[in-house]
């Protein structure tokens, strides 16, 4: 079957190209989409190349290379890391995009010095229309074989190695162990290139380059790709590169006129038997085409782009050290408050027995363990795509969970005594009591459940982690970083924990009203997860309940007596305040209202006079979001979409705080404004997700009216209004 829908699409896609001249004249030709090269580099290697147009990409599993010359065999290819992508036909493939470069090992006989090459690839363009598969034949004149050494002077070499490598003539000149190339790519782009000498090797590290006697020109942000880590007893831990290394440089140009800069590149290495060369510096003339267009500015990257960059650039100890940081800003917004009660449910519930020692400590397990498991469940979700945060949104879980909380709540308020049956007394106190037992393994297994189920947050900083890991596959250092952003979430909660001991009350009837107040926060958490799953409505009675109901504990609605003290006054006027208002959530619920907020929207108001609507949305399914931002291009209008779900906290609050928001409307007004629930975490849900390198909500992204999104203003996680404003101003800039 896999393979009869391979010979479908294939003879679709021919169909398409006889329908170029029709309707899509501007699709490019495949030699044009991808423009393939190959050239031997030694006697023994050879590099395939690819400069594929933009908007188009390549498969890495329809790459085939075949010798037809008999005296010479290919070994495997070695392809770079590409970009998972899920295809509808293939799945999830990996693909490449701009330029890949592939190089092959050879196996020569009988002094073989030519080859025939044939090179078979296929690649698609991001509208959809798939090529066949193409076929190119090279023929490739390989270099002369480096002379075979004699025997005799093999033995003599190997006496001299003996001695300590005292024989210093033996090492290379610089320039013939590091080979520096530089050429000009495009108007727009330079390319380096180090031929590496056999045993020989350059450190990353070292590489600098800049431009001089360059004026209105200068270089942009350029990646120099990654190399093998290595422990240097000179410098440390260091990356290096053996046989070559080349990259491309972006450049910025004030002036559209032919000119001609230097290029300096600055570098050292070291030969394998541990002799290192002084810093070496070179430099290189290039002349530089008539530029087609001018850049206005250096190319912007995004908050989360920026992170990854920092991942790629900065020392072990300072990415864990910025993680960390972010964590404590993180520990500020939302995602974090319901977190705090739940710990504290579990303190309070150890009783008067606790000290501060054993509070802390359970806090740290808590922490400690949510932020190992935070950072599990990322480095999987960035290896292996998808947000596993959302299977845990499944509704049965929810409602479990919640079940879980009800039940904790219920032993703190001692009710257990009831008339229930002696079994489901038992059953209930077990339940309640497995993870409310003070052990740190309770407050362990809490901990990780509450990063799963409790706050499913996506922020700048974790999505950059994530697609860091997605990118380059460097779990170790991705999964640090999360773990020092778990921790520095964590930090109020230890806070929380090493004051405990001190704030709870002694022994006594404070000890049994404490209690009871942490039970109706633990209802509370509890109705707060089921308001992901069940109707605003329901939701809002619930919440009456939970007023009313502890207001009559709080003598509401008894008389006081006449003597009584300032503190009973104090819990009645509470009391009465919570009866109050869960009155009116119940007169709200009536009306059919499902804001807690505003239980009595609408009442005695016409509509004529009715308050302005807040922001509406358009729902688009995943599959018709292109669609949908190319119909609003065409009446030249800039789309706002955002990515939203049922279960994400933060989305939440944007839609009740900043979205309701008067400024934020005005500032709106003119985008055509699009919404995608991937509440339910579907099919199409997650590849929508992959194509735009999310890891999921609240996200929000921005197309322009040429149907580009402007990823530099991607807005990732809480904003309130204030900082939401400055987003638009910056879109709009």
């Amino acid at each position: 079957m896999p393979f009869f829908k391979v010979i479908f699409l294939c003879f679709l896609s021919i169909l398409s190209q006889s329908t170029f001249a029709l309707g899509a004249g501007e699709v490019l030709p495949p030699d044009q989409a991808f423009k393939v090269s190959a050239k031997a580099l030694a006697a023994d290697r050879i590099e395939i190349s690819w400069d594929i147009a933009e908007g188009y990409y390549l498969y890495r599993n329809k790459m085939r290379f075949e010798s037809k010359t008999g005296q010479i065999r290919l070994g495997e290819p070695v392809f770079p890391a590409g970009e998972t992508h899920h295809d509808e036909n293939f799945g999830d493939v990996v693909i490449y995009r701009n330029t890949l470069n592939v190089p092959v090992t050879l196996s020569v006989e009988n002094g073989a010095s030519s080859l025939q090459l044939l090179v078979q690839y296929q690649g698609c363009a991001d509208r959809g229309i798939c090529y066949p598969p193409q076929k190119t034949t090279f023929d490739l004149k390989l270099p002369a074989p480096a002379a075979t050494a004699d025997p005799v002077k093999q033995l003599l070499k190997g006496t001299q190695s003996l001695k300590l490598n005292l024989f210093e003539d033996e090492l290379l000149p610089p320039d013939q162990a590091f080979e520096f190339f530089a050429s000009v790519k495009d108007d727009h782009t330079l390319h380096v290139n180090w031929n590496i000498a056999e045993g020989y090797y350059l450190y990353r590290e070292k590489v600098q380059l800049e431009l001089v006697n360059a004026d209105g020109v200068t270089l942009g942000t350029y990646d120099i790709p990654r190399g093998i880590p290595k422990q240097d007893e000179a410098f440390g831990q260091v990356e290096t590169f053996h046989n070559e290394l080349g990259f491309d440089l972006p450049i910025s140009r004030s002036t559209q006129s032919a000119q001609t800069v230097t290029l300096q590149a600055k570098y050292q290495g070291c030969a394998d038997r541990g002799v290192c060369y002084p810093p070496m510096s070179k430099k290189i003339d290039l002349a530089l085409p008539v530029a087609q267009q001018l850049a206005s500015a250096p190319e912007q990257l995004s908050e989360q782009d920026q992170i990854v960059q920092s991942l790629h650039k900065d020392s072990f100890a300072v990415t864990l050290l910025s993680f960390f940081g972010f964590g404590l800003l993180l520990s500020l917004t939302p995602c974090i408050f319901p977190m705090i009660p739940i710990l504290s449910g579990i303190i309070v519930g150890h009783g008067h027995r606790i000290t501060t020692g054993r509070a802390f400590l359970l806090s740290l397990s808590y922490v400690v363990a949510s932020a190992l498991t935070y950072t599990v469940f990322g480095i999987l979700a960035a290896l292996f795509g998808g947000n596993l945060q959302s299977a845990f949104q499944q509704p049965w879980i929810i409602g479990l969970f919640s079940g879980i909380f009800v039940a904790l709540s219920l032993s703190m308020f001692g009710f257990y005594h009831l008339e229930l049956p002696k079994s489901l007394q038992v059953k209930l106190h077990n339940s309640s009591e497995i993870h409310r037992d003070g052990s740190l393994l309770g407050a362990a297994i809490m901990g990780s459940l509450s990063s799963l189920i409790v706050g499913p947050c996506v922020a700048a900083p974790l999505a950059g982690a994530l697609i860091f890991i997605g990118q380059t596959g460097d779990a170790v250092l991705g999964g640090s970083a999360l773990f020092a952003l778990g921790l520095g979430m964590g930090v109020p909660l230890l806070l929380l924990g090493a004051s405990a001991g001190k704030l709870l009350p002694k022994a006594g009837n404070w000890l049994n009203s404490t209690k009871a107040v942490f039970g109706v926060i633990m209802l509370a958490v509890a109705v707060w997860m089921l308001s992901r799953i069940l109707p605003g409505n329901v939701i809002m009675l619930l919440w009456a309940m939970l007023l009313i109901f502890p207001a009559v504990y709080l003598s509401a609605v008894d008389p006081l007596p006449e003597n009584s003290s300032g503190w009973r006054k104090l819990w009645k006027g509470l009391g009465l305040t919570m009866l109050a208002y869960g009155l009116l959530l119940l007169i709200g619920f009536s009306l059919g209202n499902s804001n807690p907020l505003k239980p009595l929207q609408g009442l005695g108001v016409n509509t004529t006079q009715a308050a302005e609507p807040g922001i509406v949305f358009e729902r688009v399914a995943s599959a018709a979001l292109e669609a949908r931002i190319n119909q609003a291009a065409a009446n030249h209008q800039a789309v706002m979409v955002d990515f939203y779900a049922d279960w994400c906290i933060s989305c939440k609050e944007m839609e009740a705080y900043t979205f309701a928001d008067p400024r934020v409307k005005q500032a709106l007004k003119g985008y055509v404004l699009l919404q995608v629930d991937v509440t339910n975490n579907t099919d199409d849900d997650k590849a929508l997700l992959a194509k735009y390198n999310l890891i999921g909500p609240p996200t929000i992204l921005f197309f322009g009216v040429d149907r580009q999104e402007k990823t530099v203003n991607r807005v990732i996680g809480y904003q309130d209004a204030e900082t939401f404003i400055k987003s638009l101003q910056r879109v709009q800039s």
